[in-house]
């Protein structure tokens, strides 16, 4: 079988490739996973037919949006028709000898003590298979691994339990934020998510802020992570890379129509990880440039002197809103916490006057890392989300703390 990757003028059709027989094995299979499965749950319901996402008792590979996941595609569909028929010729023929000479009808056991030419045959034949099948397959990998030459660069940051995103090199460099879950869909989990009948298509997907990228260009992606191992993956662009704290890899990917393309931190990565949804959203050359532009003026608007001094009226204000999109998911909006997770209303370290205890926790983490760090907020957020905590709720301190202070204790 000869692997087409980067010449020719395409691929024969995963269709090409399988026999009727297959298609209707899978279509069999499909209808006894559903009468398996009896009704459809209202989690499953909830992600029905959304572009760019999973269907339920989906039992396939999703359909490619990238030249990689259709390679992919086809690998797994040759290796798949390779090992059945080498389990039909193996598995004909033993069973053709022991039905046709079974002793019932007479058959008389040979006596010979072995075949030579028999045994070069099944040490060769089988070298040789395997010999064509990791050829294909390297051939695949070495292109997976070919991040050079891209017309875009993107960090994607693993962090309990977000993704951080900076782009360092190509149109938009300098763009940098963290995308989320999104609020809404965490509290519907938390009530026992969509009720039976409910349709919320990007259920668990949804973030606040997705990561964008143009069609038709080379992205390469940088993995690394703040606390734990996460992975980046998004099935229907074929990659999946390990994001490593301490440790830097990369994957590429070039998206060859535009959408809303999802994943998920492929790691079990802590409490949170199935609430750690990638959302890429791919867009045209022109559409990328304006948003590049937009964010980048944003940036501009929001950059923070960290030598400003703030009033504590404005600094509870913007800290509610870094605490809504960072701290609420754990502490609960009322600052009650949950379960293990510590009550920031009455909390004493929250009332301490010495503010550095509760920089540090922000900036270091705590409890052996069930509270993660969050270095990469900003020092005013920072000094904005302890601020909110130390005034909101009843904790009426009247303290406040500036981003000065923030500053300092990074050093």
């Amino acid at each position: 079988m000869k692997m087409n990757f980067i010449q020719g003028p395409g691929r024969p059709s995963v269709k090409a490739l399988i026999p009727s027989a297959l298609n209707m094995m899978s279509k069999a299979s499909t209808w006894i996973a559903l009468a398996g499965a009896g009704l459809t749950s209202a989690a499953s319901a909830s992600t029905y037919n959304l572009p760019g996402g999973p269907q339920p008792f989906q039992l396939n590979l999703p359909d490619p949006a990238t030249r990689l996941a259709a390679e992919q595609n086809w690998l797994h569909w040759a290796m798949m028709i390779i090992c059945l028929v080498i389990f039909i010729a193996v598995f004909g023929v033993m069973f053709y000898s022991i039905w046709k000479h079974r002793k019932s009808v007479g058959h008389k056991p040979a006596n010979f003590h072995e075949s030579t030419a028999v045994e070069i045959a099944w040490t060769v034949v089988p070298f040789l298979i395997v010999i064509g099948m990791a050829l294909m397959a390297t051939k695949l990998l070495v292109a997976q691994k070919d991040t050079s030459n891209a017309d875009l660069t993107i960090k994607a940051t693993g962090i309990q339990w977000k993704w951080g995103y900076e782009y360092i090199k190509g149109e938009g460099e300098g763009i940098a934020f963290v995308s989320t879950l999104d609020a809404g869909h965490r509290a519907l989990s938390n009530a026992g998510g969509p009720k039976k009948g409910e349709i919320v298509s990007d259920y668990l997907l949804k973030v606040d802020k997705p990561l964008v990228v143009p069609v038709n260009q080379k992205i390469r992606i940088i993995t690394t992570a703040n606390d734990v191992i996460h992975a980046f993956a998004v099935p229907q662009f074929g990659i999946k890379q390990d994001a490593i704290p301490g440790f830097v890899r990369d994957t590429w990917f070039r998206a060859e129509k535009t959408g809303d393309f999802y994943g998920q931190c492929q790691e079990l990565c802590g409490k949170e990880h199935a609430y750690m949804p990638i959302h890429v959203k791919v867009v045209t050359a022109e559409q990328y440039s304006a948003w590049t532009k937009e964010r980048l003026k944003e940036a501009a608007a929001l950059a923070d002197d960290p030598s400003k001094v703030w009033q504590q009226a404005d600094l509870v204000a913007r800290g509610e809103k870094v605490y809504a999109a960072n701290c609420a998911a754990c502490h609960q909006a009322s600052g009650k916490g949950a379960g293990p997770i510590k009550a920031l209303d009455g909390s004493a370290i929250v009332l301490d006057a010495d503010h550095l205890k509760t920089v540090n926790i922000l900036l270091n983490g705590a409890g052996g890392g069930s509270m993660p760090a969050w270095k990469q907020l900003s020092d005013t957020e920072i000094a904005a989300v302890i601020t909110y905590a130390k005034n909101s709720w009843s904790n009426k301190t009247a303290q406040l703390v500036q981003p000065a202070q923030v500053q300092a204790a990074r050093k």
